[in-house]
């Protein structure tokens, strides 16, 4: 193992870069951030969708999140493989296609952090606001939505490991990130899958389980605001 990493190190980490494209990595890690910033603006107005007192925003943002999330990452990938160029007339690459189906995805499961953290505001606070005259707008800017996101970074962290596992799909429609990095080494190789595998599997794990020591130390900052709150109060 030792002498795969001296060899395809650089590889596996950043791909070709700097004399080729970025992959690797920390395309990996480029692909699931991508996914991640786009989608949070309109994940946030899916949920406030789903929250919505009017019946003709509950409905198509209840439709969107349900059906996506009933679809495996994979097959929106071939959705996006196929459909995007269709609908901008013109081809896009690996990565423009991944992205879009990571946005989509992640648009539908955010979507429902964002419900989640709006719906565990207390109903008191929300009256408070509009009985002082603050319209719906105003109380959602400056009352509700300013403590669900700090509720919600937990949630969003996880959300982000979930992207940096779903990245290892994009292999399919050969962008080259980890797993892909991983597939090209072994293919070189070819006599050690189990080491090189071993070595990708290795990877995931340590980011996936750092960034889970992160949600940890969030969650427990998020209760001591929680338990702080009514004393400050």
């Amino acid at each position: 193992m030792i002498e795969i990493l001296d060899r395809y190190g650089l590889l596996l980490l950043m791909g070709q870069y700097p004399h080729g494209p970025l992959g690797g990595l920390a395309l990996t890690i480029c692909l699931a951030l991508a996914g991640l910033v786009i989608s949070f603006p309109l994940a946030v107005l899916v949920g406030i969708a789903r929250t919505s007192p009017w019946r003709a925003f509950r409905l198509p943002a209840a439709l969107i999140v349900n059906a996506v999330r009933g679809l495996p990452v994979l097959m929106l990938i071939f959705w996006a493989y196929f459909i995007v160029p269709l609908m901008i007339g013109r081809s896009v690459s690996g990565i423009t296609t991944v992205i879009c189906a990571l946005v989509l995805y992640e648009l539908a499961f955010m979507g429902e952090v964002v419900r989640a953290g709006i719906e565990a505001i207390p109903k008191g606070q929300v009256e408070a606001a509009r009985s002082m005259g603050m319209s719906y707008r105003q109380t959602l800017q400056k009352i509700i939505l300013p403590q669900a996101l700090v509720q919600m970074a937990p949630s969003i962290l996880n959300q982000f490991i979930n992207l940096v596992k779903n990245t290892s799909l994009s292999y399919i429609i050969s962008v080259n990130e980890l797993t892909y990095a991983a597939y090209q080494v072994n293919a070189q190789l070819l006599t050690r899958p189990f080491e090189v595998y071993l070595i990708l599997a290795a990877t995931y794990f340590l980011i996936c389980w750092s960034l889970s020591l992160a949600v940890g130390k969030m969650e427990r900052s998020v209760n001591q605001r929680r338990q702080l709150a009514p004393g400050a109060a």
